[in-house]
């Protein structure tokens, strides 16, 4: 497995006083999130919220193999989107917490509505680049999107992670490019659902936004 190091150039083992530490990988059960789902105090919540997550990214990356970088990958499935959801989705945008749930999110979204996020992706091919970065396969199904965002998190997990947010970013510009072109088919017959339609292609392009940013920041060394 391709060596990583942190966004400070230092391997995950020599994190920052105060940063939980993974010499070896370690599994985590559905019952070891309830701590951090809700609780009296937000602050302390949220604090616990972004340790776990930077404690599963290093735990992923510690040299872990293939069943438990797996197994966070499906982290949705065994863990539940709502749980998932309570942990991160208040995160800031632009934090480690809140990159790892627009990642998960992206990957629910296209496993629940895959014909129609390959039929979004079909008609986003003029966005030649963004394509390109994404890597799905031509011309991508429900099939192929479900692999192609099981590819980036596993990339999350077990290589770049910079790299895998640029590669979720290309990918919702690709998507909200096509839900843009698909509103304008729908304009005149159907013009709730066309305006509808461009509000989600909007929200996509911001999610696409905030997943280019917080790639920078892993890099400047400063994405929490």
């Amino acid at each position: 497995m391709t060596s990583f190091r942190s966004r400070s150039g230092r391997s995950p083992s020599s994190t920052a006083a105060g940063t939980a530490r993974h010499h070896k990988p370690r599994p985590f059960a559905p019952e070891q999130f309830a701590p951090f789902e809700g609780g009296a105090d937000p602050a302390t919540t949220a604090e616990g919220a972004a340790l776990l997550a930077r404690a599963l990214l290093e735990g992923g990356q510690a040299g872990s193999d293939e069943p438990t970088v797996r197994r966070l990958v499906e982290l949705v499935e065994e863990a539940g989107i709502d749980t998932v959801a309570r942990l991160w989705a208040d995160a800031p945008a632009v934090s480690l917490g809140g990159a790892l749930w627009r990642l998960y999110a992206l990957r629910t979204a296209t496993s629940r509505h895959g014909a129609q996020w390959a039929a979004w992706y079909r008609a986003g091919y003029d966005a030649q680049v963004a394509r390109a970065i994404a890597g799905a396969a031509e011309p991508p199904g429900a099939r192929e999107l479900q692999q192609l965002t099981d590819q980036i998190l596993t990339g999350a997990f077990s290589g770049d992670f910079g790299t895998a947010l640029e590669r979720a970013a290309a990918y919702c510009r690709v998507v909200c490019l096509g839900q843009a072109h698909h509103s304008e088919s729908l304009d005149l017959g159907n013009p709730t659902q066309a305006t509808s339609l461009l509000r989600q292609a909007k929200r996509l392009l911001g999610t696409a936004e905030e997943l280019e940013e917080s790639a920078a920041a892993w890099r400047d060394g400063t994405l929490d």
